[in-house]
């Protein structure tokens, strides 16, 4: 029940709201809207405004009219003050550029707002009028007055967006009664040209009469003789007709003869045109089909071209494609490898590490135990070393994990430079840090002892042996 409630409300407001917004213009009043968006003008149909963010102006285009009275007198062009009364019919102009001047100018006046400054701009430019005329001329043609006043206000009256319909001439008056005395004038030459023309008449009619009366008696002699010399003339004229029509008929007959002659020519040229006609036409054909034949080989062979050069194209890529992918492969190849010897430098490099340590533990255990024999003489204590195996021993203890190292990995690729020579200098760093504990912890040379007793055994060698002893 709520949610119809609710719906019922919505859609009341929305109602509401089109109610609110819809507006109609009627043919004779320009709505123009106002808003954020740009501004619209309705004349005689509907739209929409959005409430309390739009306005809406009116602006009346029914015809307006306007008394045009000049307040003071004006002189015309000899200088004779008068007074001019009119009406003009204007409206404002519906165009949308006139419309919009209009709105800039009238909005917000009134109907009579806008009658006093269309009076205003109609009466300045009928007394600029005036002051080019006579008094005569604008008396006896008040139409070409009032049509050069409309020319010289329309532009002015345009640049307001407004029209003139029309602007009539009532009155001309003036205070000192010219108009009238012209008036008075005109009348006694009105009477004094009817007098004239009175007299004039009726000399005419004496003298149309008389002249008259001569002319019957000429016409009656003429007419005699002109019937005595038609009688003669009758049977000439009456041969020469017969002559006439003889001839006219030869005259025929030959014309005849001539058309028909003329008509075989109009006819052979018209077979020969036809038949021209024809033949060029079926060569125009043929070319033309020559010409459809060639371009649509032309079209096949440029098709084909643009095939194979398609084609190409696309083999291009193809290589381009492949080329890239075998570099992008071999890069990473490239890289895997690298990546491998830099794993492999650091696995050798922490075994290294870890049989440094080894041998150093080691060397540490032989140090110690080297300290029970510390008060023994270096003798015997190389015997000691020799005879036990304590050196061999002590060797095969540090060389045993880099052994056992090479045995495991198989083998070691080393990259870089100086990599072997540092793998063999940290193995003869391993042997000389067990020389130097045996040294530290026992007070003797092993290096000295060793040279000393390699020696002997050399020279023992060396030395002849008694035949005594070999017996």
């Amino acid at each position: 029940m709520e949610i119809f409630l609710l719906v019922a409300g919505i859609v009341v407001l929305i109602f509401i709201l089109i109610a609110v917004s819809y507006v109609k213009a009627p043919p004779d009043t320009a709505f123009i809207i106002t808003g954020p968006r740009k501004q619209r003008v309705l004349i005689g149909e509907a739209g929409f405004r959005l409430p309390f963010f739009e306005r809406i102006d009116k602006i009346p285009l029914n015809l307006i009219q306007v008394d045009i009275k000049t307040a003071s007198a004006v002189p015309t062009n000899e200088f004779i003050d008068i007074f001019v009364d009119g009406v003009a019919n204007i409206k404002i102009s519906s165009e949308p550029e006139a419309l919009a001047k209009a709105s800039q100018i009238f909005l917000q006046e009134s109907l009579e707002g806008i009658k006093n400054t269309c009076r205003e701009v109609l009466e300045g430019n009928m007394r600029e009028i005036i002051g080019q005329i006579k008094l005569t001329d604008l008396v006896q043609n008040r139409d070409l007055f009032a049509q050069r006043v409309t020319e010289n206000a329309l532009p002015d009256m345009q640049k307001m967006g407004i029209d003139i319909i029309n602007l009539t001439i009532q009155n001309f008056s003036d205070k000192n009664g010219v108009i009238q005395n012209l008036g008075v004038d005109n009348i006694a030459q009105i009477q004094k040209n009817a007098n004239k023309a009175d007299a004039d008449a009726k000399t005419r009619i004496i003298e149309q009469n008389t002249a008259l009366s001569l002319r019957e008696s000429d016409l009656k002699v003429q007419s005699d003789s002109a019937r005595a010399m038609a009688d003669a003339a009758y049977e000439l004229e009456k041969q020469k007709r017969l002559q006439d029509i003889y001839i006219a008929s030869i005259n025929a007959d030959i014309a005849k003869r001539e058309r028909e002659v003329e008509l075989g020519q109009k006819e052979v040229e018209l077979r020969e045109k036809r038949l021209e006609a024809e033949i060029k036409k079926k060569a125009e054909a043929e070319k033309y089909a020559k010409e459809q034949a060639a371009a649509a080989a032309l079209f096949e062979r440029q098709r084909a071209a643009e095939a194979t050069k398609f084609e190409l194209q696309q083999a291009a890529e193809a290589e381009k494609i492949k080329a890239e992918a075998e570099k992008f492969k071999a890069i990473q190849e490239a890289e895997a490898l690298k990546a491998k010897a830099e794993a492999e430098r650091i696995m050798a490099e922490q075994k290294a590490a870890g049989i440094l340590a080894i041998g150093a533990a080691e060397a540490e255990a032989i140090e110690r135990k080297a300290l029970a024999m510390k008060k023994m003489e270096n003798a015997s204590i190389l015997e000691l070393i020799l005879n036990s195996n304590v050196l061999p021993e002590m060797i095969r203890a540090a060389a045993e994990p880099i052994g056992d190292a090479f045995s495991k990995i198989g083998s070691i690729t080393m990259y870089g430079e100086g990599n072997s020579a540092r793998l063999a200098e940290e193995i003869n760093t391993i042997t000389s840090q067990v020389t130097q504990s045996i040294q530290q912890s026992l007070g003797l040379d092993l290096k000295s002892v060793l040279a000393g007793y390699l020696g002997g055994k050399i020279m023992e060698k060396k030395e002849p042996q008694d035949p005594l002893e070999t017996e």
